[in-house]
């Protein structure tokens, strides 16, 4: 198969190059070329700005593909036009397009498990779940118009190796390993689905070749864990004590700076259903909630992020931690815990 993943040099992109590689596949890339990263040998590459037609029209035109990867995550740069200029490119050229949009796509909901027939979020495009709506709807609309044989993914949360968002399980690790307090709002009750990035990206592999994927939405995830479990089953995996500090809800959304994993705010109180993509693609993931973070310590530790000293800050997203400000907001909620 002759492939083309949009992006490619970071965290799902990377590991889906390598899914196709592994495969035997011919893969291409594309993307700005401003990321350093380490691709597998025979990938090749072309340089293209999603913010701009004319190059991206440069890289792709007169260019037919298999399949076609869109995993460049945050492009909500493709304004406007934009959005259609690039499925305008390969509408005729390609032999399937998929899509890894977000769980961020669906509006929340007290009903669980989210299933792909649910509503989505009414925000516009200047949202990163309204942009992914939007982006998909765009590509559904073309599949009914010209059998353009888009497919979607909505993934929960994604963890593993390689992962850039930062305040997810490598600070945890970090907390775990140096025993400092783990601060949880909501009594630790807010409840998550998790996946493991390699079912994700096997899973995205499986739709591009699937006789029934086109013009479908699939979720793809594991189970859903609660903020109480996810620190539980990581003390264990890490082998270390948690030291958990819980927050009254009256003090979310007051915070100078975030003090716990992005996840555990109310807003993603969410449990997807996989039971559509078990049925029609035949996907079970690999890795349960305890087995992939097991996995996911192991590369930590091997890559030596134990000794993490400066506390990185993603580019994009700004996903970060301040383990001094949480030391801090400990020591003050068991204050008021105490009356103090």
């Amino acid at each position: 198969m002759k492939a083309l993943v949009l992006g490619g040099s970071q965290f799902v992109g990377l590991h889906t190059v390598r899914e196709l590689v592994a495969r035997g596949h011919d893969v291409t890339v594309l993307n700005r070329g401003k990321t350093e990263t380490i691709l597998p040998e025979g990938v090749d590459r072309l340089v293209a700005d999603r913010r701009d037609a004319e190059s991206m029209k440069a890289a792709l035109e007169s260019k037919s593909w298999d399949a076609v990867f869109d995993v460049s995550g945050f492009i909500m740069v493709a304004m406007g036009s934009a959005m259609t200029d690039l499925i305008d490119l390969l509408d005729g050229n390609v032999g399937a397009y998929v899509y890894t949009s977000s769980i961020m796509a669906y509006a929340p909901t007290g009903v669980c498990p989210w299933t792909e027939d649910l509503p989505t979020v009414d925000e516009g495009p200047n949202t990163y779940g309204g942009f992914k709506k939007v982006y998909e709807e765009a590509l559904l609309e073309r599949h009914a118009q010209s059998g353009f044989p888009a497919s979607i993914v909505r993934p929960a949360a994604i963890y593993g190796p390689d992962n850039n968002i930062y305040d997810m399980e490598m600070s945890y690790f970090l907390r775990l390993l140096r025993g400092l307090p783990i601060i949880l709002p909501h009594d630790g009750l807010v409840t998550g689905s998790y996946g493991h990035v390699d079912d994700l990206c096997r899973a995205m592999v499986d739709m591009a070749t699937h006789p029934k994927a086109a013009g479908e939405v699939f979720n793809i995830t594991a189970e859903g864990v609660t903020a109480n479990e996810y620190v539980s089953v990581l003390s264990e995996v890490v082998g270390k004590p948690a030291d958990i500090v819980p927050m009254p809800s009256s003090h979310v959304g007051k915070l100078e700076k975030p003090a716990y994993n992005h996840l555990f705010g109310a807003a993603h109180h969410a449990v997807l259903s996989i039971q559509k993509a078990k049925d029609v693609l035949g996907f079970t993931p690999e890795y349960d909630f305890r087995a992939g973070h097991t996995q996911t310590f192991e590369w930590f530790m091997e890559a030596d992020l134990a000794n993490t000293k400066e506390a990185p800050v993603d580019p994009l997203w700004f996903a970060s931690y301040d383990f001094d400000y949480e030391a801090r907001l400990a020591e003050t909620l068991r204050e008021e815990s105490h009356g103090g």
